[in-house]
């Protein structure tokens, strides 16, 4: 057949459009608000747009992790996770790129998956890089050999950290003793020797095999507009090839369990742990959800079986469970801390007995109604929170697919007493359990946990149920929230309010109300019964138990907590605009009406007392404790004064009720001094009139001075403890300086702190000791400025966590840093770089309601307001290499003059100071 030239053209216009349309992203599926895409190439894209929110999360999960290792790989996945943040040609220094947009990023390896998110400043600009970024690591990541050699020793130092805690070390090995052959029994971290070891051929050949289109689903959510960000997702990821070897999954499947399993642990420490695994199914099974239904009735605080039974009847003095969300059959792992004044066989006996006696004590209607209550309420505030929801849907990608997280709220929903039931006669068995020993037995009983299968039939016509509010888009600017915040005084009850009304997803509401009350010598000697006082508010009223207290907050889905200390009080509510006046009342009946009682107070000392004994030998505690104390400024019983470790056993054991009610009855009420904060859809009227009517009555006759804590400078010091069979060592250092926010120098100390010690992974202290030496796997420093005009004392600090034998190279890196800093100064490019990421950081912080309660409850404290930041903002830009560099000469000092603190197992290593190269200047 002929064909003219005109036909041929339009043959050919028609092939090229029906290709370009072919090639555009099909849409999948969609639930509650969240929308799945598929590239050709296979990607799935998940987009979630909350315009509420000023940010934006970019979260890549790839479905590959410590599972997926082979022998002689263990902790590759997250050896290659730290090794994706290395570089690539088109962006060869993230960190400095992170730091410089004001990125709150990281990444986190798992079973299942790997994933790496940045929450930044909701800009297309952001959005296109953050993009660019994860699609040209994805396949360009470097790699290289030079990176491995120092990044295989930050790894091992966060191996050795987990080292030194004997709850993770006991936690480890029996989830090791547990599994025969599947990887789920293999920590993430890895082996030591694997991760020293490691070619990087075989970790290059892992990228390559597992960072893929096909094996990964990218996550957008936050404010952006949604035609835009799928067109420059196609874009970006949509020239990338997969390999030609297509990926297969041949899981390991676990034997069942044929007899009790046992494991002993023994180093140094004075907290006792007792702990107990079962095998469980996979995340996407049926039995999952009853099961963790099951884990909240056991160890729910108060109301949980094992608590009562431990904690309650001062066996323990706290218990806890883990059960991860996984592809493949999983487990759960309960943890008692037994105090070294018990014992550990009476907790034992009795944690093993309530396991055994289950079946004959079956869980109660009321019980599942208060799990159910409990999980759908975390469920319903993570829901809520854009941000945090974009990385939490990575546990059920990696389990299998993103649907199983609204799935698995269903069935916690629906499940029923039968089914709980159902699932404690079934896995809560003897056989199926590790503690210690072989126990032999003429009758074994063994449990085959079924596979995960039916996946695709259980998700792919899954619907959800109505999707959240979306919310507004709320301007961020000083002007705005200035414009927008509603402030005064309440007449009658004298309260400062600030109030910013506006649109939030699932219409959440956060208020904040604080009162002060006393002086210095009203405070003296009064040890910690101030924050005692506030923390035993939730634990009953005198017509509430804590059980009524929190059933009332699960059925209400909020959330209400208390703080104290030194005369000041706060009260902190999350709830919803439906909910919120409920939650209020109870949280004033909490505030007018504690019980303060006996029985609730002596579970509270014994959990304080336990985390001080687990705290002993820990190198981080005993650095902090030791820098008070050469630095104490005050005498015994003063409200600052520094207390020893046993000076704080004995505050605690002198609590009593008598003290918390005299306490109570002086510095409860509203004297001269309260600010109450909300921000969300609220309605301000209403508020302001509930405050009246119930607090115009709730006063104190104590007057509010503030205690002042004048600036004295430092005692220059460098001292080591020793802390045996730690293989994690500590050392933090700080220097005192007399500044405040109100001061001309205090911009450019904000831009020399985050050069000196901020941003993610590209300070002069993390670049160093991380990067360049690779002997740390967290360090940097920072500056904290005095927020008043009158104390002005302001403090710089460093720190770094380290293997003990390169103790010597951590204390060379900060002298010849600090030294380089204050010779040298900072570059042109790090001022840029420094301005930039700390101006969209800030905006970062302003979109987080947390955050910004917290700056308009500080301005109206000060009797400042939004100008005031916006003011140290336009300095901030302003500033000069000249201005920065004039302040580090004059605040900074020889790392000789810095208090420095130092912990860890010295003694068990030889530390060759000669053999520390010096670097270049």
């Amino acid at each position: 057949m002929k064909m003219n030239y005109r036909s041929v053209v339009l043959l050919l216009l028609t092939l090229c459009l029906s290709s370009i349309i072919e090639a555009q992203p099909k849409q999948t599926a969609s639930v509650e608000g969240i929308t799945e895409y598929m590239l050709d190439n296979g990607l799935k894209v998940l987009l979630f747009p909350d315009n509420s929110s000023q940010t934006v999360t970019v979260n890549i999960t790839y479905k590959v992790g410590s599972r997926h290792e082979g022998y002689g790989e263990k902790g590759m996945a997250h050896l290659l996770e730290h090794l994706v943040f290395k570089g690539t040609p088109n962006h060869p220094d993230i960190p400095k790129e992170l730091t410089a947009r004001g990125a709150r990023p990281n990444g986190t390896t798992w079973y299942d998956r790997t994933n790496y998110f940045e929450t930044f400043n909701a800009t297309e600009d952001n959005i296109d890089w953050a993009l660019d970024l994860e699609a040209d690591r994805m396949v360009n990541s470097y790699i290289a050999k030079k990176d491995l050699d120092s990044e295989f020793s930050v790894v091992r130092n966060e191996f050795e950290s987990g080292e030194n805690s004997p709850t993770g070390v006991l936690m480890e090995k029996v989830i090791s003793s547990a599994f025969l052959w599947h990887n789920y029994g293999q920590s993430t971290i890895g082996n030591k020797s694997d991760i020293e070891r490691v070619p990087i051929e075989n970790l290059k050949a892992f990228y390559k095999k597992y960072y893929r289109p096909d094996n990964a689903v990218l996550m957008v959510t936050g404010k952006f507009e949604v035609e835009k960000t799928l067109a420059l997702i196609n874009k970006k990821f949509g020239s990338i090839k997969n390999p030609e070897i297509p990926l297969v999954d041949v899981p390991t499947i676990e034997p069942a369990q044929d007899g009790e399993k046992r494991v002993e642990l023994s180093r140094v420490g004075d907290l006792q742990l007792v702990s107990a695994l079962f095998h469980t199914p996979a995340g996407s099974h049926e039995d999952y959800a009853p099961m963790a239904l099951v884990e909240n009735i056991l160890t729910d605080q108060p109301s949980g079986r094992i608590y009562k039974a431990l904690v309650e009847e001062k066996q323990a003095s706290s218990v806890w469970s883990f059960s991860p969300f996984t592809k493949e059959p999983g487990f759960m792992y309960f943890n008692v801390d037994v105090p070294s004044d018990k014992s550990i066989e009476t907790a034992e006996t009795t944690l093993l007995n309530l396991f055994d006696g289950l079946r004959e004590n079956p869980i109660t209607e009321e019980e599942l109604k208060r799990a159910k209550a409990n999980i759908l309420k975390q469920i319903d505030q993570i829901s809520r929170n854009s941000s945090y929801l974009g990385t939490f849907t990575s546990e059920f990608i990696g389990a299998g697919d993103w649907r199983l997280m609204f799935i698995h709220r269903d069935r916690i929903e629906s499940a029923t007493l039968e089914q709980v039931n159902h699932v404690l006669g079934r896995y809560f068995i003897k056989t199926n359990r590790t503690v210690g020993n072989f126990i032999p037995t003429k009758t074994p009983m063994r449990i085959e946990i079924p596979h995960t299968e039916g996946l695709e039939d259980l998700v792919s016509n899954y619907k959800g149920k109505e999707a959240l509010s979306a919310g507004e888009a709320f301007d961020v600017s000083y002007e705005n929230i200035q414009k927008t915040l509603d402030s005064g005084e309440l007449s009658e009850s004298k309260i400062e309010y600030g109030f910013i009304k506006k649109d939030n997803r699932g219409e959440t509401v956060n208020v904040s109300f604080t009162f002060r009350n006393g002086g210095v010598d009203d405070l003296m000697n009064k040890g910690n019964v101030a924050s005692f006082t506030a923390r035993m508010l939730n634990k009953g009223t005198t017509s509430k138990s804590r059980q009524d207290i929190e059933d009332k907050l699960s059925a209400l889905k909020s959330s209400v907590f208390f703080s104290g200390s030194n005369g000041k009080t706060t009260a902190y509510v999350s709830s919803t605009k439906e909910n919120l006046k409920e939650t209020l009342m109870l949280m004033t009946e909490m505030l007018k009406t504690p019980a303060f009682d006996n029985a609730e107070l002596e579970k509270l000392k014994a959990e304080e007392l336990a985390s001080i004994e687990s705290n002993k030998t820990e190198p981080q505690f005993l650095v902090q404790k030791r820098l008070g104390a050469i630095n104490q400024k005050y005498k015994k019983g003063h409200p600052l004064y520094n207390m020893t470790l046993e000076e704080e056993v004995e505050a605690i054991n002198n609590v009593t009720v008598e003290g918390m009610q005299a306490y109570y009855n002086d510095f409860y009420g509203i004297s001269d001094s309260a600010n109450l904060i909300a921000i969300g859809n609220i309605d301000e009227e209403e508020l302001k009139t509930y405050f009246e009517n119930e607090f115009s009555d709730f006063k104190s006759d104590l007057p509010y001075s503030e205690i002042k804590d004048p600036f004295s400078g430092n005692k220059p010091a460098n001292e080591k403890i020793i802390t045996p069979d730690k293989k994690n060592a500590f050392t933090l250092g700080f220097l005192n300086f007399e500044g405040s926010e109100y001061d001309k120098d205090y911009a450019a100390l904000q831009v020399a702190g985050s050069v000196f010690g901020g941003g993610f992974l590209n300070s002069r202290i993390a670049t160093r000791l991380r990067q360049q030496d690779g002997v740390s796997y967290g360090a940097g420093g920072g500056v904290n400025v005095d927020g008043g005009k009158d104390d002005r004392n302001s403090a710089m600090y460093i720190y770094a966590i380290y293997a003990p034998e390169n103790e010597a190279k951590v204390q060379q890196g900060f002298d010849e840093e600090i030294a380089r800093f204050i010779k040298d100064g900072i570059t042109e490019q790090e001022l840029e770089d420094a301005v930039k990421g700390w101006v969209q950081a800030q905006s970062v912080s302003r979109a987080k309601d947390n955050e910004l309660s917290s700056t308009i409850n500080n301005n109206l404290y000060y009797d400042r307001d939004m100008m005031f930041q916006k003011e140290i903002e336009e300095q901030v830009k302003g500033l000069t290499v000249e201005d920065v560099n004039k302040a580090i000469k004059t605040y900074f000092k020889d790392f000789k003059k810095w208090t420095v603190v130092n912990a860890g197992d010295y003694e068990s290593f030889e530390i060759k100071k000669e053999e520390v190269k010096k670097i270049d200047d």
